[in-house]
């Protein structure tokens, strides 16, 4: 039983850290448009299909900031990386 439990343990980071790691691609990808408008963006945590990121420079305090993150960097996770459902902001 004990064996189990650490086999499910590590298969289940194994899974996390593989999806952080497609995201993280995802994000470099995106990064030059909102370098390009002072930005960027951190990646904060993966859990359970949730995104965390955090907005910097002048994305941090645009008023578009949530289109930015719903309309574009959201869409372009969930079409690229299988399992995330959706992206929080963490201020």
């Amino acid at each position: 039983m004990n064996n189990r439990w650490y086999n499910y343990k590590r298969k289940k980071e194994r899974s996390r850290w593989m999806m952080q790691e497609q995201v993280q691609e995802v994000l470099n990808k995106l990064r030059p448009f909102l370098l390009r408008d002072g930005g960027d963006v951190e990646l904060v945590e993966v859990d359970e299909g949730i995104v965390r990121l955090r907005l910097l420079g002048a994305c941090g305090n645009c008023p578009s900031s949530t289109i930015t993150l719903k309309a574009g960097i959201e869409r372009a996770l969930v079409s690229e990386v299988p399992g995330v459902r959706e992206i929080e902001q963490v201020i």
